[in-house]
């Protein structure tokens, strides 16, 4: 069986610890099921960005990080499709 992979470049503009233009990056980068694609991987730290330093150390960046998580999950947009979401 042959299935359709998207793969997100690392280098997708984000700024680090900016949840909603992290968010709209990750929907976006959701719509491919209309092509066919059935599994996306992204980057590492795609959800807090990266270029947090210390901010990795508290926990609101956890707690900010799993409510984009599960906002994404909750959507419409990931149905259909396996998501690999870098945390």
């Amino acid at each position: 069986h042959l299935f359709t992979v998207i793969t997100v470049e690392a280098g997708f503009v984000q700024s680090a610890l900016d949840w909603r233009g992290g968010y709209k990056t990750l929907v976006w980068s959701m719509f491919e099921p209309a092509n066919g694609a059935k599994y996306r991987l992204g980057p590492e730290l795609e959800i807090c960005g990266y270029g947090c330093a210390d901010h990795f150390y508290e926990s609101d960046t956890l707690l900010h990080s799993f409510q984009a998580l599960k906002t994404l999950l909750e959507s419409p947009v990931t149905q259909d499709i396996i998501c690999d979401v870098g945390m």
